[in-house]
């Protein structure tokens, strides 16, 4: 009988370092994963030129894609919030889309322990000047940001509509407490 409670107690450790373990480490895996990836040159040198080429002849989904993130996703439609984030890229059906000017809102997870790495989890890598590509309709729209910043959830005119067309992503941060919003916001460069 004491043998049986000491395998079971033994059994029981090992899962809970095995679940603390994982709670510890999965905010930083997909960073460490990131950081690999990005010495690789080539990944980011063929991300760029797909921002920066037409959109395909043939019909595809619409696609977003930000080299400096090594990111490339199709963008969903919806209004199922919880439901079109867990899939990824969602398009906030109040805001505009790119063929009609506006703002144009997207946003993702950045992290969940449940997928540790949102399709937004490194957003903060994003920086002024970077390109971002949006295919929409079987249209290429390139946009070049211009602003990144924190603010708080109760911020809510970066959802506002723009004169100018606009494109705005945001996703929650920081990663253990979620309390503010990180937005990337870039005006269209050009269409093609």
């Amino acid at each position: 009988m004491s043998s049986t409670l000491s395998k079971a107690n033994n059994v029981l450790l090992v899962l809970i370092i095995l679940v603390n373990a994982y709670i510890i480490a999965a905010p930083f895996l997909p960073g460490i994963i990131f950081w690999a990836k990005s010495q690789d040159h080539k990944e980011v040198t063929k991300l760029e030129k797909q921002v920066s080429a037409p959109a395909p002849k043939q019909s595809q989904p619409n696609r977003l894609t930000i080299p400096s993130m090594l990111l490339s996703e199709p963008t969903y439609e919806g209004t199922n919030t919880y439901a079109e984030l867990e899939k990824g890229v969602w398009r906030w059906p109040s805001g505009s889309t790119p063929d009609k000017g506006g703002n144009t809102i997207l946003i993702g997870h950045r992290f969940t322990y449940t997928t540790p790495r949102g399709v937004f989890y490194l957003l903060d890598k994003v920086k002024t000047g970077n390109k971002i590509g949006l295919v929409w309709n079987n249209k290429k729209y390139i946009y070049k940001v211009f602003e990144t910043k924190v603010v708080p959830a109760t911020q809510t005119n970066i959802l506002d509509p723009t004169a100018k067309p606009t494109l705005t992503l945001y996703t929650c941060t920081p990663l253990w407490w979620p309390k503010d919003r990180l937005v990337v916001t870039a005006r269209l460069e050009k269409k093609l």
